[in-house]
């Protein structure tokens, strides 16, 4: 029977002589494990103004409402959907929205999701969420979403402004990783890595910022 070309192929391929494979390289340390604290926020500051990320370090909360004012002013904003996690609710945006003439949502006001959806995408102009992590290697911001951390109020508006506890902040993923899924039967159900805008290059191979989620990120780091 005659051989067929697929078979040649699979024949030739089966008899040519086998490569060695290299050994693997021995990794490089992790820099980052060995930083101090004041090294780890240097270091996550470095890679976030790398990644086009605006970064401002203030003393404590109330200095971190005084940059907001400024940010506000600076960027326009009248209208911001805003998280109630833990940092966030620290800030009290609700007064400080009616002392600056800016509307701040929340994703409870809704009556359902939709009306929320089509407010995130349609009328806020900045998110504002607090961070449950910050990874130094890779300015990396991680939240935990659930009902006090909506995923959209992260991804739909052009501006997203994190406020980011200097705590926070930890050397490598792993740490990360351990944390969050360490502990077996209580994983979150979403989990967001942020580094920087949204980008992408899928036109053309022109990057273009702003395609699947915010054109700018805004990192406030507190301490």
């Amino acid at each position: 029977m005659e051989q067929s070309v697929r078979d040649e192929i699979l024949e030739k391929l089966k008899s040519a002589p086998k490569a060695a494979i290299p050994p693997r390289p021995a990794l490089p340390p992790y820099k980052t494990l060995s930083l101090d604290r004041e090294g780890l926020i240097a270091e996550f500051t470095a890679r976030l103004t790398e990644e086009t990320v605006v970064v401002h370090r203030v003393k404590g909360f109330p200095e971190a409402l005084e940059k907001l004012t400024a940010i506000a002013v600076e960027e326009g904003l009248k209208k911001v959907m805003a998280s109630t996690d833990a940092v966030v609710s620290r800030l009290d945006l609700p007064s400080w929205g009616k002392k600056n003439g800016i509307q701040v949502m929340t994703p409870g006001d809704f009556p359902d999701r939709y009306a929320y959806r089509d407010a995130a995408f349609d009328q806020a102009q900045a998110g504002i969420t607090g961070a449950d992590f910050g990874i130094a290697e890779s300015a990396t911001i991680g939240l935990i979403h659930d009902r006090d951390q909506a995923r959209l109020v992260s991804l739909a508006p052009i501006l997203h402004i994190a406020v980011v506890p200097v705590e926070r902040i930890i050397p490598v993923y792993e740490g990360i990783i351990e944390k969050v899924f360490g502990q077996k039967g209580e994983y979150p159900s979403q989990f967001v890595f942020i580094t920087g805008p949204s980008m992408t290059g899928d036109i053309q191979g022109v990057l273009f910022k702003g395609m699947h989620g915010p054109r700018k990120v805004i990192v406030i780091l507190v301490g």
